[in-house]
Protein backbone atom coordinates (compact mmCIF):
# COMPACT_ATOMS: atom_id res chain seq x y z
CA UNK A 1 0.00 0.00 0.00
CA UNK A 2 1.22 3.47 -0.57
CA UNK A 3 0.29 6.33 1.19
CA UNK A 4 -0.57 9.65 -0.98
CA UNK A 5 1.91 11.99 1.07
CA UNK A 6 4.14 9.26 3.21
CA UNK A 7 3.32 5.90 2.84
CA UNK A 8 6.49 4.04 1.66
CA UNK A 9 5.46 1.30 -0.31
CA UNK A 10 7.51 -1.91 -1.29
CA UNK A 11 7.71 -1.21 -4.83
CA UNK A 12 8.80 2.60 -4.27
CA UNK A 13 11.40 1.30 -2.10
CA UNK A 14 12.59 -1.20 -4.11
CA UNK A 15 12.32 1.22 -7.31
CA UNK A 16 14.53 3.48 -5.48
CA UNK A 17 16.97 0.94 -4.45
CA UNK A 18 17.19 -0.76 -7.86
CA UNK A 19 17.76 3.14 -9.32
CA UNK A 20 20.55 3.92 -7.18
CA UNK A 21 22.41 0.36 -8.79
CA UNK A 22 21.32 0.85 -11.87
CA UNK A 23 21.64 3.91 -12.54
CA UNK A 24 25.11 4.94 -14.11
CA UNK A 25 25.42 7.73 -11.77
CA UNK A 26 28.52 10.44 -12.67
CA UNK A 27 30.68 11.46 -10.29
CA UNK A 28 29.80 14.77 -8.15
CA UNK A 29 33.34 16.45 -9.13
CA UNK A 30 31.93 15.45 -12.73
CA UNK A 31 28.73 16.17 -12.70
CA UNK A 32 29.61 19.80 -10.75
CA UNK A 33 28.16 21.96 -13.53
CA UNK A 34 30.52 24.67 -15.44
CA UNK A 35 30.21 27.97 -16.02
CA UNK A 36 26.68 27.78 -18.25
CA UNK A 37 23.73 28.44 -15.92
CA UNK A 38 23.48 26.66 -12.17
CA UNK A 39 20.40 24.64 -12.41
CA UNK A 40 18.62 23.57 -9.38
CA UNK A 41 15.11 21.81 -9.41
CA UNK A 42 11.47 21.67 -7.71
CA UNK A 43 10.03 18.55 -7.63
CA UNK A 44 6.78 19.03 -6.21
CA UNK A 45 3.38 17.84 -6.21
CA UNK A 46 1.65 19.34 -8.77
CA UNK A 47 -1.04 16.51 -9.24
CA UNK A 48 -2.33 13.87 -6.77
CA UNK A 49 -2.76 14.13 -2.87
CA UNK A 50 -0.43 17.03 -2.89
CA UNK A 51 -1.66 18.90 -5.62
CA UNK A 52 -3.67 21.42 -3.62
CA UNK A 53 0.30 22.45 -2.51
CA UNK A 54 2.52 22.03 -5.04
CA UNK A 55 2.44 25.00 -7.44
CA UNK A 56 2.57 27.44 -4.57
CA UNK A 57 5.83 25.61 -3.51
CA UNK A 58 7.01 26.22 -7.14
CA UNK A 59 6.39 30.11 -7.29
CA UNK A 60 7.67 30.59 -3.90
CA UNK A 61 11.01 28.83 -5.00
CA UNK A 62 10.69 30.39 -8.59
CA UNK A 63 10.71 34.18 -6.58
CA UNK A 64 13.80 33.37 -5.06
CA UNK A 65 15.32 32.17 -8.18
CA UNK A 66 13.83 35.44 -9.86
CA UNK A 67 15.37 37.81 -7.16
CA UNK A 68 18.58 35.74 -7.15
CA UNK A 69 19.37 36.35 -11.05
CA UNK A 70 17.76 40.16 -10.75
CA UNK A 71 20.82 40.46 -8.29
CA UNK A 72 23.66 39.00 -10.93
CA UNK A 73 23.02 35.34 -9.83
CA UNK A 74 25.16 32.70 -8.05
CA UNK A 75 28.64 32.65 -8.18
CA UNK A 76 28.79 35.33 -11.00
CA UNK A 77 25.90 32.70 -12.95
CA UNK A 78 22.85 32.80 -14.06
CA UNK A 79 20.37 30.42 -11.68
CA UNK A 80 18.10 28.01 -13.80
CA UNK A 81 14.84 26.22 -11.94
CA UNK A 82 13.73 23.14 -13.57
CA UNK A 83 10.05 22.38 -12.21
CA UNK A 84 9.11 18.82 -12.13
CA UNK A 85 5.65 17.15 -11.02
CA UNK A 86 6.10 14.19 -8.96
CA UNK A 87 2.62 13.55 -9.15
CA UNK A 88 2.87 12.65 -5.39
CA UNK A 89 3.94 9.03 -6.36
CA UNK A 90 7.28 7.85 -5.87
CA UNK A 91 7.36 5.86 -8.69
CA UNK A 92 7.30 9.23 -11.20
CA UNK A 93 9.03 10.80 -8.52
CA UNK A 94 12.06 8.35 -9.06
CA UNK A 95 11.84 8.72 -12.88
CA UNK A 96 11.93 12.36 -12.46
CA UNK A 97 14.61 12.54 -10.33
CA UNK A 98 16.42 10.35 -12.65
CA UNK A 99 16.37 13.00 -15.45
CA UNK A 100 16.74 15.74 -13.20
CA UNK A 101 19.99 14.13 -12.13
CA UNK A 102 21.34 12.77 -15.59
CA UNK A 103 20.26 15.37 -17.85
CA UNK A 104 19.45 18.20 -16.44
CA UNK A 105 22.28 17.96 -14.03
CA UNK A 106 21.14 19.80 -10.95
CA UNK A 107 23.01 20.41 -8.09
CA UNK A 108 20.54 20.43 -5.70
CA UNK A 109 16.17 19.50 -5.53
CA UNK A 110 13.49 21.89 -3.68
CA UNK A 111 9.70 21.55 -2.70
CA UNK A 112 10.11 17.64 -1.77
CA UNK A 113 6.33 17.41 -0.29
CA UNK A 114 5.78 13.91 -0.21
CA UNK A 115 7.85 11.49 2.67
CA UNK A 116 7.04 8.98 0.23
CA UNK A 117 8.80 10.62 -2.22
CA UNK A 118 11.54 12.37 -0.08
CA UNK A 119 12.25 8.43 1.17
CA UNK A 120 12.22 6.93 -2.67
CA UNK A 121 14.29 9.89 -3.88
CA UNK A 122 16.75 10.00 -1.39
CA UNK A 123 19.33 7.06 -2.40
CA UNK A 124 19.55 8.20 -6.20
CA UNK A 125 20.58 12.38 -4.20
CA UNK A 126 23.36 11.07 -2.01
CA UNK A 127 24.59 8.72 -4.26
CA UNK A 128 25.25 11.56 -7.31
CA UNK A 129 25.47 14.09 -4.56
CA UNK A 130 22.39 15.67 -5.06
CA UNK A 131 21.20 17.96 -1.90
CA UNK A 132 17.98 16.98 -0.86
CA UNK A 133 15.43 19.69 0.81
CA UNK A 134 12.71 18.35 1.74
CA UNK A 135 9.46 19.48 3.76
CA UNK A 136 8.83 15.37 4.65
CA UNK A 137 7.81 15.25 8.23
CA UNK A 138 8.30 10.92 8.93
CA UNK A 139 11.28 10.30 11.50
CA UNK A 140 12.62 7.55 9.63
CA UNK A 141 14.06 10.08 6.94
CA UNK A 142 16.60 11.46 8.92
CA UNK A 143 17.79 7.92 9.78
CA UNK A 144 18.48 7.17 6.44
CA UNK A 145 22.68 6.83 5.59
CA UNK A 146 21.89 9.86 3.42
CA UNK A 147 25.58 11.19 4.07
CA UNK A 148 24.49 14.63 5.10
CA UNK A 149 22.94 15.78 1.40
CA UNK A 150 19.47 15.61 3.12
CA UNK A 151 17.56 18.46 5.51
CA UNK A 152 14.07 19.30 6.46
CA UNK A 153 12.28 22.09 7.42
CA UNK A 154 9.32 20.58 8.43
CA UNK A 155 9.06 19.04 11.94
CA UNK A 156 9.76 15.18 12.54
CA UNK A 157 6.84 13.57 13.93
CA UNK A 158 8.10 13.08 17.20
CA UNK A 159 7.50 16.58 17.63
CA UNK A 160 4.59 16.71 15.72
CA UNK A 161 2.80 13.73 17.81
CA UNK A 162 3.65 15.55 20.96
CA UNK A 163 1.73 18.76 20.00
CA UNK A 164 -1.09 16.93 19.30
CA UNK A 165 -1.47 14.83 22.56
CA UNK A 166 -1.11 17.85 24.26
CA UNK A 167 -3.87 19.95 22.27
CA UNK A 168 -6.37 16.70 22.99
CA UNK A 169 -5.14 17.48 26.96
CA UNK A 170 -5.72 20.56 26.92
CA UNK A 171 -9.09 19.67 24.96
CA UNK A 172 -10.31 17.70 28.44
CA UNK A 173 -9.74 14.66 26.24
CA UNK A 174 -8.29 11.85 28.47
CA UNK A 175 -9.23 8.84 25.83
CA UNK A 176 -8.03 9.42 22.34
CA UNK A 177 -8.47 7.24 20.00
CA UNK A 178 -5.97 8.04 16.34
CA UNK A 179 -7.12 6.93 12.77
CA UNK A 180 -4.80 6.76 9.86
CA UNK A 181 -3.60 4.93 6.90
CA UNK A 182 -0.75 3.05 6.77
CA UNK A 183 2.21 5.52 6.91
CA UNK A 184 6.13 5.47 7.83
CA UNK A 185 5.19 8.02 10.37
CA UNK A 186 1.73 6.65 11.90
CA UNK A 187 3.73 4.30 14.49
CA UNK A 188 5.65 7.49 15.42
CA UNK A 189 3.27 10.20 15.87
CA UNK A 190 1.11 7.78 17.87
CA UNK A 191 3.83 6.79 20.27
CA UNK A 192 4.06 10.48 21.00
CA UNK A 193 0.81 11.26 21.07
CA UNK A 194 0.41 8.30 23.47
CA UNK A 195 3.41 9.30 25.76
CA UNK A 196 1.58 12.89 25.86
CA UNK A 197 -1.59 11.60 27.15
CA UNK A 198 -0.36 8.92 29.34
CA UNK A 199 1.69 10.74 30.92
CA UNK A 200 -1.70 12.91 32.28
CA UNK A 201 -3.20 9.31 33.31
CA UNK A 202 -5.23 8.78 29.73
CA UNK A 203 -5.48 6.22 27.39
CA UNK A 204 -4.80 5.81 23.56
CA UNK A 205 -5.64 3.58 21.14
CA UNK A 206 -4.64 2.86 17.21
CA UNK A 207 -6.44 1.75 14.10
CA UNK A 208 -4.52 1.54 10.92
CA UNK A 209 -7.10 1.73 7.93
CA UNK A 210 -6.67 0.86 3.72
CA UNK A 211 -6.94 4.91 2.43
CA UNK A 212 -8.98 3.67 -0.47
CA UNK A 213 -11.78 1.84 0.88
CA UNK A 214 -15.48 3.96 -0.04
CA UNK A 215 -16.37 4.03 3.49
CA UNK A 216 -15.21 3.63 6.97
CA UNK A 217 -18.02 2.61 9.19
CA UNK A 218 -16.75 -0.56 10.40
CA UNK A 219 -13.04 1.15 11.52
CA UNK A 220 -15.76 4.21 13.25
CA UNK A 221 -17.83 1.33 14.95
CA UNK A 222 -14.37 0.48 16.35
CA UNK A 223 -13.01 3.11 17.36
CA UNK A 224 -16.58 4.15 19.06
CA UNK A 225 -16.32 0.94 21.06
CA UNK A 226 -13.11 2.64 22.67
CA UNK A 227 -15.75 5.51 24.01
CA UNK A 228 -12.81 8.26 22.89
CA UNK A 229 -12.95 11.96 24.13
CA UNK A 230 -11.33 12.86 20.56
CA UNK A 231 -10.15 11.17 17.76
CA UNK A 232 -7.15 11.97 15.44
CA UNK A 233 -7.70 11.55 12.16
CA UNK A 234 -4.43 10.96 10.53
CA UNK A 235 -4.90 10.73 7.12
CA UNK A 236 -4.83 12.83 3.87
CA UNK A 237 -7.73 14.86 1.71
CA UNK A 238 -9.22 12.00 -0.37
CA UNK A 239 -9.77 9.39 2.70
CA UNK A 240 -10.42 12.35 5.34
CA UNK A 241 -13.00 13.61 3.15
CA UNK A 242 -14.80 10.14 3.84
CA UNK A 243 -14.02 9.39 7.17
CA UNK A 244 -15.50 13.00 8.44
CA UNK A 245 -18.60 12.02 6.70
CA UNK A 246 -18.83 8.56 8.22
CA UNK A 247 -18.74 10.17 11.57
CA UNK A 248 -21.37 12.88 11.19
CA UNK A 249 -23.05 9.87 10.17
CA UNK A 250 -22.32 7.77 13.36
CA UNK A 251 -23.11 10.72 15.35
CA UNK A 252 -19.99 11.40 17.15
CA UNK A 253 -19.94 14.05 19.32
CA UNK A 254 -16.37 14.40 20.79
CA UNK A 255 -13.24 16.52 20.18
CA UNK A 256 -11.55 16.01 16.29
CA UNK A 257 -8.69 16.63 15.83
CA UNK A 258 -6.91 16.54 11.66
CA UNK A 259 -3.42 17.69 10.78
CA UNK A 260 -4.20 20.78 8.48
CA UNK A 261 -3.07 19.59 4.94
CA UNK A 262 -6.26 16.97 5.15
CA UNK A 263 -8.48 19.11 6.74
CA UNK A 264 -7.98 22.53 4.60
CA UNK A 265 -10.79 25.01 2.85
CA UNK A 266 -10.52 22.35 -0.02
CA UNK A 267 -12.54 19.77 2.39
CA UNK A 268 -14.32 22.16 4.02
CA UNK A 269 -16.14 23.43 0.81
CA UNK A 270 -16.64 19.86 -0.35
CA UNK A 271 -18.69 18.45 2.47
CA UNK A 272 -21.86 19.00 4.14
CA UNK A 273 -21.23 21.77 6.85
CA UNK A 274 -22.49 19.72 10.07
CA UNK A 275 -19.58 17.02 8.97
CA UNK A 276 -16.52 19.79 9.57
CA UNK A 277 -18.02 22.03 12.26
CA UNK A 278 -16.16 22.16 14.84
CA UNK A 279 -12.88 20.21 13.81
CA UNK A 280 -9.40 21.38 14.85
CA UNK A 281 -6.15 21.01 12.72
CA UNK A 282 -2.79 21.70 13.86
CA UNK A 283 0.14 22.39 11.15
CA UNK A 284 3.68 24.13 11.55
CA UNK A 285 3.36 27.39 11.60
CA UNK A 286 5.06 30.21 9.19
CA UNK A 287 6.73 32.39 11.00
CA UNK A 288 4.06 35.28 10.16
CA UNK A 289 5.44 38.92 10.55
CA UNK A 290 8.55 38.03 10.04
CA UNK A 291 11.00 39.93 7.69
CA UNK A 292 11.02 36.83 6.02
CA UNK A 293 7.92 35.97 5.57
CA UNK A 294 6.64 39.54 4.93
CA UNK A 295 9.16 39.36 1.66
CA UNK A 296 8.07 36.05 0.67
CA UNK A 297 4.08 37.32 0.72
CA UNK A 298 5.56 40.58 -1.72
CA UNK A 299 8.15 38.59 -3.92
CA UNK A 300 6.05 35.72 -4.44
CA UNK A 301 2.50 37.34 -4.49
CA UNK A 302 1.22 35.45 -1.42
CA UNK A 303 -0.78 36.54 0.84
CA UNK A 304 -1.39 33.74 3.14
CA UNK A 305 1.30 31.44 2.35
CA UNK A 306 0.84 27.73 3.90
CA UNK A 307 3.46 26.27 5.50
CA UNK A 308 4.84 24.44 2.79
CA UNK A 309 5.61 27.02 0.50
CA UNK A 310 6.86 28.65 2.94
CA UNK A 311 9.38 26.45 3.96
CA UNK A 312 9.75 25.89 0.18
CA UNK A 313 10.93 29.48 -0.23
CA UNK A 314 13.62 29.07 2.54
CA UNK A 315 14.89 26.24 1.06
CA UNK A 316 15.24 27.62 -2.04
CA UNK A 317 17.45 30.74 0.04
CA UNK A 318 19.18 28.53 1.84
CA UNK A 319 20.22 26.25 -1.38
CA UNK A 320 21.77 29.70 -3.38
CA UNK A 321 23.16 31.42 -0.39
CA UNK A 322 25.27 27.85 0.50
CA UNK A 323 26.34 27.54 -2.89
CA UNK A 324 27.43 31.03 -2.95
CA UNK A 325 29.32 31.19 0.58
CA UNK A 326 30.88 27.72 -0.88
CA UNK A 327 32.03 29.15 -3.89
CA UNK A 328 31.49 26.19 -5.93
CA UNK A 329 28.20 24.66 -7.22
CA UNK A 330 27.77 21.00 -6.18
CA UNK A 331 25.67 19.71 -3.57
CA UNK A 332 28.72 18.77 -1.57
CA UNK A 333 29.13 22.10 -1.28
CA UNK A 334 25.23 22.81 -0.19
CA UNK A 335 25.92 20.23 2.31
CA UNK A 336 29.49 21.48 3.51
CA UNK A 337 28.11 24.95 3.94
CA UNK A 338 24.23 25.13 4.74
CA UNK A 339 25.02 25.27 8.69
CA UNK A 340 27.81 27.77 8.29
CA UNK A 341 24.91 30.19 6.49
CA UNK A 342 21.29 29.09 8.53
CA UNK A 343 22.65 29.04 11.96
CA UNK A 344 26.57 30.55 12.71
CA UNK A 345 26.16 32.06 16.09
CA UNK A 346 26.70 35.91 16.06
CA UNK A 347 26.28 35.91 12.06
CA UNK A 348 24.47 38.63 10.23
CA UNK A 349 20.97 37.89 10.20
CA UNK A 350 19.20 37.92 6.67
CA UNK A 351 15.94 36.61 5.08
CA UNK A 352 16.26 36.81 1.54
CA UNK A 353 18.92 35.72 -0.94
CA UNK A 354 19.92 39.73 -2.01
CA UNK A 355 20.28 40.41 1.58
CA UNK A 356 22.89 37.18 2.15
CA UNK A 357 24.67 37.74 -1.14
CA UNK A 358 25.60 41.89 0.08
CA UNK A 359 26.44 40.25 3.13
CA UNK A 360 28.54 37.21 1.97
CA UNK A 361 30.20 40.03 -0.46
CA UNK A 362 31.45 42.05 2.58
CA UNK A 363 32.81 39.39 4.30
CA UNK A 364 30.27 38.33 6.79
CA UNK A 365 29.28 35.29 8.46
CA UNK A 366 25.75 34.37 7.69
CA UNK A 367 22.50 33.47 10.15
CA UNK A 368 19.34 33.21 7.94
CA UNK A 369 16.16 33.17 9.69
CA UNK A 370 13.46 32.08 7.39
CA UNK A 371 9.39 32.42 6.83
CA UNK A 372 9.07 29.07 8.28
CA UNK A 373 11.14 29.83 11.46
CA UNK A 374 14.89 29.84 12.49
CA UNK A 375 15.79 27.47 9.85
CA UNK A 376 18.55 25.63 12.54
CA UNK A 377 19.25 22.04 11.75
CA UNK A 378 20.74 19.30 13.84
CA UNK A 379 23.36 17.26 12.31
CA UNK A 380 21.22 14.43 11.46
CA UNK A 381 19.30 17.06 9.23
CA UNK A 382 16.52 17.69 11.62
CA UNK A 383 14.88 21.18 12.08
CA UNK A 384 15.54 21.89 15.83
CA UNK A 385 11.97 23.73 16.57
CA UNK A 386 9.40 26.01 14.99
CA UNK A 387 6.19 26.95 16.20
CA UNK A 388 2.62 25.48 15.66
CA UNK A 389 -0.21 26.58 14.12
CA UNK A 390 -3.97 25.89 16.16
CA UNK A 391 -7.49 26.04 13.89
CA UNK A 392 -10.87 25.37 14.29
CA UNK A 393 -13.82 24.88 11.45
CA UNK A 394 -16.33 27.78 12.10
CA UNK A 395 -19.13 28.87 10.40
CA UNK A 396 -17.66 26.92 7.35
CA UNK A 397 -14.18 28.59 7.32
CA UNK A 398 -10.82 27.65 9.29
CA UNK A 399 -10.21 29.89 12.09
CA UNK A 400 -6.99 30.80 13.93
CA UNK A 401 -7.32 30.17 17.70
CA UNK A 402 -3.10 30.73 18.29
CA UNK A 403 0.36 30.29 17.04
CA UNK A 404 2.59 29.13 20.24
Amino acid sequence: MTDPRSGFSRRALLAAGMGAVALPFLPAAARAQGSGPLRIAALSPLSGAGGTYGPSMVKAIRAVVEEANAAGGILGRPVELVVEDDQTSPEAAVRAMRKLIDVDRVVAVAGVWSSAVAAAIAPLCWESGTFLATCAGADALTNLPHQGFLARTQPNTTLQGRKFGEFALSQGARRVFMLSPQTPFVQSQFDNITAAVKAQGGETELLVYDDKKPSYRSELQQALRFRPDAIVLGGYLPDTTVLVKDMLRAGFAGTRIAFAYSVNQKLVDSVPAEAVEGIYTIAPSPAENSPAWKHMTEQAGTTTPDPYSTQSYDQANLVLLALQAAGTASGTAIRDTLRKISQTPGGTVVSRVTEGLAALKAGQALNYEGASGPCDFTEKGDIIDCQFRYEQVKAGKLTLLRIA
